[in-house]
């Protein structure tokens, strides 16, 4: 997407019109490709921004002493969270109690501008479908992204269009049946800055999530 980024009013515009695109935009896909309309959340389920890095505490300050008398609450589990990311950032797994999400940069599955998935793109969604196999996922959803260089409208079509490419890649592997929920959010929920091309690039993504194996 080569158009230089639009201001501030008119994305607003844009967003504030595109609720309605975003509910025409949502599917969902059986393993066997039936699809059917579906409005969906307004928001990646768990979507979070990057985390800010950790700030230095001081162990000593008054305010984390317990007070005299004071006691503990009940311990509880933690959702523990694993990352493993790439080197160069192309692709990211992540890991909760509940589940597993796969984030891959769209240069590494697609051209520029293009929904064509590429030889490599093959490789990294046969090991992505090998896993769902592994954890007996049910359901699976397939949501595509993209920064905010162009249009609104044009990056809400190619990233659905990048989704439901993965999605029909993942059909072709998968080897049991599974519903996926298909959708494109154009340059909405970004992870990283867009006003650099690094921040850019993490934005033009391909996440594929489903739940933990109990």
């Amino acid at each position: 997407m080569t158009d230089r980024p639009r201001s501030l009013a008119v994305r607003r515009t844009a967003a504030a019109g595109a609720a309605a695109l975003l509910v025409a935009s949502g599917l969902t896909a059986t393993a066997a490709g039936a699809a059917f309309a579906d409005p969906g959340p307004s928001a990646p389920p768990d979507f979070a921004p990057s985390p800010p890095p950790p700030v230095e505490v001081d162990r000593n300050a008054p305010g984390l002493m317990m007070k005299d008398g004071g006691t503990l609450k009940e311990p509880k589990v933690l959702d523990i969270r694993s990352i493993i990311e790439e080197q160069s950032g192309a692709e990211r797994r992540e890991d909760t109690n509940s589940q597993t999400k796969f984030t891959l940069q769209a240069e590494v599955l697609f051209g520029k501008d293009s929904a064509r998935l590429n030889g490599e793109a093959h490789s990294r969604i046969s090991a992505i479908a090998g896993e769902i196999d592994e954890q007996g996922a049910a359901e699976v959803n397939v949501f595509g992204f993209t920064d905010n260089l162009g249009s609104y409208e044009h990056g809400l079509e190619l990233s659905k269009k990048r989704a439901t490419a993965v999605h029909r890649q993942l059909v072709r592997e998968l080897a049991s049946d599974v519903t996926f929920n298909i959708r494109g959010y154009s340059e909405d929920y970004p992870i990283a800055d867009n006003s650099t091309e690094e921040g850019r690039e993490k934005n033009r993504r391909v996440e594929v999530s489903f739940p933990r194996d109990g």
